[in-house]
C-alpha cells in the first residue's frame, strides 16, 4: 500500500472513530439523565448502544495509530506525514 492511501486511511479512521465517540456519548447521557417515562429495558438498551459505539471508536482510534505507525516506519511515509 502506497503511503497516500495508508494517509488517507489514518484519516479516515480517525474520523469514523470521533464520529463514533460523539455518538457514544450522547447514548451515554441518555442513560444518565433523569425522566420519568423510562422503561429498564430502555437504558439497558441505550446502556449497550453507548458501550458499542464507545467499543468501536476505540478500535478505529487503534487501527488509526497502527496506519500512522506503518507511515512512520518507512521514509517516504515520514515525508508524507510532514508534507501534510
Amino acid at each position: 500500500m502506497n503511503p497516500k492511501q495508508l494517509y488517507e486511511k489514518m484519516i479516515d479512521f480517525k474520523q469514523y472513530a470521533v464520529v463514533l465517540l460523539a455518538v457514544g456519548a450522547f447514548f451515554y447521557l441518555g442513560t444518565i439523565i433523569p425522566s420519568e417515562i423510562k422503561a429498564a429495558s430502555d437504558i439497558y438498551i441505550s446502556a449497550g448502544a453507548s458501550t458499542g459505539f464507545l467499543v468501536l471508536s476505540i478500535l478505529f482510534f487503534f487501527l488509526s495509530k497502527q496506519c500512522q505507525s506503518k507511515l512512520t516506519e518507512t521514509e517516504e511515509g515520514q515525508e508524507y506525514l510532514m508534507k501534510k
